[in-house]
């Protein structure tokens, strides 16, 4: 569901904590370490551009780089789209880069969800590879596609809390169109700053990001 998108809210330092406190009451903030080399599968080539275009503009908009390959990996972020969870299991080679995927289908079948992601991380904690799954089911396919397709991209562009966007979307209305919110912009291009560490796990980073957030808001 996208919120009407009403006058910016400058975070404080709980509210901007909490986009980053799992429901376990652990700290997380990490953004990638390396150039992102994006692979989608399952969806129509009419499409694929959309969703590469809302990634490379996330992208830039944190002020990372996109690549046409990882040297290591080949591709670091791979989305799927399916029509139902079993379809998964299908897939080549898939359970070797996504273990126990049996097991993980049947749970998101069981609990009704329609979208999974899972990050990989590199020795010094920053984001090496992520996979996001999208179960194609009435709620997701009656989605606006271009803010489905960024929806997606924030999310993968930092490691989120898993509540994060219970209580309010990433996205917004702005004279009919699904855009971007600017306070969320703004923490992502926070948390990109080079002065910024790539991967927090104490509290006090949402001190900091909170600073810049408000100052950035406040000059808009």
């Amino acid at each position: 569901m996208h919120q009407t998108l009403g006058r910016s809210m400058s975070f404080n330092v709980e509210q901007m904590t909490a986009l980053f406190t799992r429901s376990d009451g652990t700290y997380l903030c990490a953004r990638w370490g390396r150039p992102i080399a994006a692979v989608i599968f399952g969806l129509e080539e009419s499409s694929l551009g959309l969703f590469k275009g809302a990634i490379e503009s996330i992208v830039h908009l944190a002020g990372h780089e996109m690549a046409e390959i990882d040297p290591e990996l080949g591709a670091n972020l791979m989305m799927f789209f399916c029509r139902s969870w079993d379809e998964l299991v299908l897939v080549p080679k898939l359970e070797a880069m996504v273990p126990d995927l049996t097991a993980l289908c049947a749970r998101l079948t069981a609990a009704k969800a329609n979208q999974y992601r899972s990050f990989r991380f590199d020795a010094d904690g920053t984001i090496k590879a992520a996979f996001v799954f999208i179960c194609m089911d009435e709620a997701m396919a009656g989605q606006d596609a271009h803010g489905l397709a960024l929806a997606q991209a924030v999310q993968i562009i930092l490691v989120w809390s898993d509540q994060a966007f219970l209580a309010g979307a990433p996205l917004g209305v702005y004279d009919g169109a699904v855009v971007l919110r600017p306070e969320i912009a703004a923490v992502i291009r926070a948390a990109y700053d080079k002065t910024m560490p790539r991967v927090a796990h104490d509290k006090s980073h949402g001190l900091r990001l909170s600073a810049r957030v408000i100052n950035a808001l406040e000059a808009c």
